[in-house]
């Protein structure tokens, strides 16, 4: 193999790659003969088959295996050789002999990995925000169970549904004139001044008496989940059935024995546990994001640039799926497409430099994603899929790709919590409030 090096620029490098015809021929002979060992072709005993027979019935496919195989090898040793980390897949070009004849020759195009020395963490100093389960929010947590849990009762009285009522009523959904699907029900509760229907439904309710029809017009969210019917003018044929008003439940062990608790303490028990779970989430989010910006000043060294763009494509599809539903992000709305790409990319660039970082430092420490925490990750997956556990699991036994997606996450927490225990952490109490307010993110 002859190896010539014609491009050496930063991280980028090509070379031209000539593989002389009479190895790739003492290969394919070689080859032809393993096939001829177990080929059972008529007129011929096992492993008896003449070598010119073997080529006429075999040698296209050999000449394919081999010419796979032999770039495939030729590759990896110039990789190793010249001690190359490719960052993405090279890319090859067979320039000739890929039918067979002649030299084989191809290049390689690559973009290796920089050389990344590890950062002195000894200074890191970081603060972590903590915030108590205080009473008022336990007890809000409570009345809304109560609130979940209230009965309704009929009101005897005969007047118009007021703020507060809740009206028994049938409607059918139309648009244009036509009924369209799922817009018909029966029997449904709906409360004046309540929430859970769309905005300018209840209202137009209000008002009416048991027994009375009525049409009445409204539009659905532009954001609205049935894409037929997002930002669209509707009318519902309403009937009014009957009026109740709620009755709230009691918060007490009564209410906790109805709903499967032991006595309230234990739902209170729950909540703070919940409330604290939570906070703990958002506290180890912030610590994480105050680190990488530590962390994101020690990247001096370049990034491969067709990482970048991996990166910023993926980035850029969601800001357009964004752009297109209403929903970008405040600091983003008024900017010009060549602004907002500009600081796309410097955040592509930003996340790969860390990427990159915590993969040395995880590499140098010895950090590895365990059998058991993989297998951890892809039941916990699973259990996001109620009823479809088992499709899930043989998904990823089948994709070894999709499981790979996982263990990106779980060696990127090992590695911050390595860098974590070594930094000087300060704890901060601040307020639930406080810690919800969480800054915009660049990674």
């Amino acid at each position: 193999m002859q190896v010539t090096e014609t491009l050496s620029e930063g991280l980028k490098h090509a070379f031209t790659v000539v593989v002389p015809s009479a190895e790739l021929e003492k290969k394919e002979e070689a080859r032809l003969k393993e096939v001829g060992a177990s080929a059972n072709l008529p007129g011929f005993r096992p492993g008896k088959v003449p070598l010119p027979v073997l080529r006429q019935r075999y040698g296209d496919a050999v000449k394919g295996e081999i010419l796979e195989q032999t770039v495939n090898d030729s590759l990896r040793s110039l990789l190793e050789e010249r001690n190359l980390r490719p960052a993405q897949q090279p890319k090859v070009d067979v320039v000739s002999g890929g039918d067979g004849k002649g030299d084989l020759e191809f290049k390689v195009e690559t973009e290796v990995l920089p050389e990344i020395k590890e950062p002195d963490l000894s200074d890191l100093s970081l603060v972590r925000l903590k915030a108590k389960v205080d009473e008022a929010t336990v007890d809000k947590a409570l009345n809304d169970i109560a609130k979940r849990q209230r009965d309704f009762v009929a009101i005897e009285e005969v007047r118009p549904a007021a703020h507060g009522d809740v009206v028994v009523v049938d409607f059918v959904g139309k648009h244009e004139g036509v009924p369209f699907e799922g817009g018909t029900a029966e029997d449904i509760n709906v409360e004046i001044g309540g929430e859970g229907f769309i905005p300018g439904f209840a209202e137009q309710i209000e008002g009416m008496n048991p027994g009375e029809e009525k049409v009445i017009n409204v539009t659905f969210p532009a954001d609205y989940g049935a894409e037929e019917l997002a930002g669209k003018e509707v009318t519902f044929d309403i009937k009014a059935k009957e009026l109740k008003k709620p009755v709230e439940a009691e918060l007490n062990d009564d209410l906790a024995k109805k709903i499967g608790f032991e006595n309230l303490d234990k739902i209170r028990e729950l909540i703070t546990k919940q409330v604290e779970d939570e906070y703990e989430q958002l506290s180890r989010l912030r610590l994480k994001r105050d680190l990488l910006d530590k962390l994101a000043e020690k990247t001096d060294f370049p990034a491969p640039e067709g990482m970048v763009e991996a990166e910023f494509e993926q980035i850029w599809a969601r800001v357009e799926t964004d752009r297109k539903a209403g929903e970008l992000d405040e600091e983003d709305q008024g900017k010009d497409e060549e602004t907002l790409k500009a600081d796309y990319r410097k955040i592509a660039e930003r996340r790969v430099k860390l990427g990159l970082l915590l993969a040395e430092i995880g590499r140098a420490k010895g950090i590895t994603v365990t059998q058991d925490e993989m297998a951890r990750a892809v039941r916990a997956e699973a259990m996001r899929y109620r009823g479809q556990e088992q499709a899930v699991f043989d998904f990823f036994s089948k994709n070894p790709q999709a499981a790979e997606s996982l263990r990106g996450p779980i060696f990127e927490n090992k590695v911050i919590d390595y860098i974590i225990e070594l930094a000087k952490v300060e704890d901060k109490e601040v307020t639930p409030e406080e810690l919800s307010d969480m800054p915009p993110a660049s990674v």
